[in-house]
């Protein structure tokens, strides 16, 4: 399961040192503006989901592969964010 996740973040560094031309995720990379927007488009759109309880899983993984180009594209590492989160166990 955690493989998916480790595999996105694989994904976006990798496209982050070797473009592909036309790639999606490049764009998203490339535009902070665009992975923006659509981080926060895809969280309304979670949210309105859960609310109608519909697609919840499609949104969901939206949200997350969204907000993973955009912590990439910003410069934002995993491994920070995680050892963020180990220091808040209690």
């Amino acid at each position: 399961m955690l493989n998916t996740l480790e595999n996105l973040f694989k994904l976006a560094r990798e496209r982050k040192n070797n473009p592909i031309e036309g790639s999606y995720t490049n764009k998203l990379l490339s535009d902070k503006s665009l992975s923006k927007e659509k981080v926060l488009e895809e969280i309304n759109e979670l949210i309105e989901a859960i609310e109608k309880d519909t697609n919840k899983i499609h949104e969901a993984a939206d949200v997350f592969y969204h907000l993973i180009m955009y912590l990439e594209s910003n410069n934002v590492k995993i491994e920070d964010v995680m050892e963020e989160l180990n220091k808040r166990k209690k």
